[in-house]
């Protein structure tokens, strides 16, 4: 008889919450392909594993029907769909994404509102860039990008904030989808109100195009499409600028030789490699298939834990530590495969290209006065929920 994976009775969602990595750890050196209970879901640790099985849709399929993502935001939407269902919802957003208008259109605008938040900071003061800036300037960006800019930062912060822990409610408990709803029904009623402008005023924003395409999705994909970009579009920025921050602020040898040479973008892939703002996906077993001898039945949810691969001993030394000059940096961060991040150059510009370097120069010798008031959290999504920094 075939051997399934071992089950984990013992891994708590609070502990993934809290510090996933020694976890993550323990399994990709003793048991890399592990049934974990309190999840439901089988987890899937080394980098070689989770890159076969994202690069394989036609083995491993998105079509996680039992995911609690189709329950916080209403549709089964884009994350969850393979082959020409999920390729027609991606490019009907896709022209708001392309390389000429995030440059032409996007990125001066970034740049523009990272100068005013950034020129709104107290010098001299200690403040919380998670609360005053990094989600803020992501939901400036995103609301211009997305054609939704009647909504306030204060609001795109919730929505998505909402949605993604609806995303990842996998004890499936009522309060954080009362909370998606509430977003739902805030964002359909804006939605409502915006498609009748944009029929009449369209721009290269993404509900624009989408509502002036010459054959449209419906409007439920349309909206489920603004929906993941909130989602996913907020907290991914946000979160890698407040790691990287992070890393370079607690690692001044390497703060000053990225001034030096100008390596905000090195200093940007290390920071998203090293705790992966999206930490893990989804995918179903479309046959009855093995995986390092453990025998995944058809139909089986695989979680593969991108934030365990960028650190797998097997492509790097000292993973767990922040270096941008490591030798090699070839992480999952931003996925791989059909469902390949679609903003990966959108936050790779607006951090790198814009924020880091802006507030370096405005800040030069700004500090973490207390490390330990910074506070990580998440498993799904991860990233410092609190980093108290003294600008000067």
């Amino acid at each position: 008889m075939e051997s399934l994976a071992p089950l984990i009775k013992d891994i708590t969602l609070d502990q993934l919450n809290s510090d996933p990595y020694p976890i993550y750890k323990h399994l990709r050196c003793n048991v890399p392909v592990a049934r974990v209970k309190s999840v439901g879901r089988t987890f899937i640790t080394k980098a070689e594993d989770t890159k076969y099985i994202k690069d394989n849709p036609n083995l491993f399929s998105s079509d996680d029907r039992e995911t609690p993502m189709k329950r916080a935001f209403w549709a089964h939407t884009l994350m969850r769909k393979d082959g020409n269902d999920h390729m027609r919802d991606r490019m009907a957003m896709a022209p708001a994404y392309a390389p000429k208008v995030i440059q032409n259109d996007w990125m001066p605008r970034y740049e523009e509102t990272a100068r005013a938040y950034v020129d709104r900071l107290p010098k001299g003061e200690i403040v919380d860039f998670f609360e005053v800036l990094s989600g803020a300037y992501a939901a400036r960006g995103l609301a211009f990008l997305l054609g939704i800019e009647d909504a306030t930062d204060d609001e795109m912060i919730e929505w998505s904030q909402a949605l993604i822990n609806g995303a990842g409610n996998f004890g499936w408990c009522p309060e954080p989808f009362a909370r998606a709803d509430r977003t739902n029904e805030a964002i359909h009623t804006l939605l409502d109100k915006l498609k009748s402008f944009y029929q009449a005023n369209p721009n290269n924003s993404a509900f624009s195009v989408m509502v002036n395409a010459d054959e449209p999705i419906s409007e439920k994909q349309m909206y489920a499409n603004i929906k993941i970009a909130i989602g996913g579009g907020i907290n991914e920025p946000r979160d890698a600028l407040n790691t990287i921050l992070y890393g370079l602020l607690t690692n001044p040898d390497q703060l000053e030789e990225v001034k030096r040479q100008d390596d905000w973008v090195k200093a940007f892939e290390e920071g998203i490699r090293w705790v992966a703002p999206i930490q893990l996906s989804s995918r179903v077993a479309t046959q009855d298939i093995k995986i390092r001898d453990c025998f995944i039945p058809m139909g089986d949810t695989l979680m593969t834990i991108q934030a365990s691969a960028n650190w797998d001993e097997d492509l790097y030394e000292n993973g767990e530590l922040f270096n941008v000059y490591r030798p090699t940096n070839t992480h999952q961060a931003f996925g791989n495969g059909p469902h390949f991040c679609m903003g990966t150059h959108v936050a790779r510009r607006a951090v790198a290209h814009i924020m880091l370097p802006l507030l370096f120069e405005k800040f030069p010798n700004m500090k973490i006065p207390n490390l330990s008031d910074v506070k990580w959290y998440g498993f799904a999504f991860r990233g410092p929920i609190q980093l108290p920094v003294l600008l000067q």
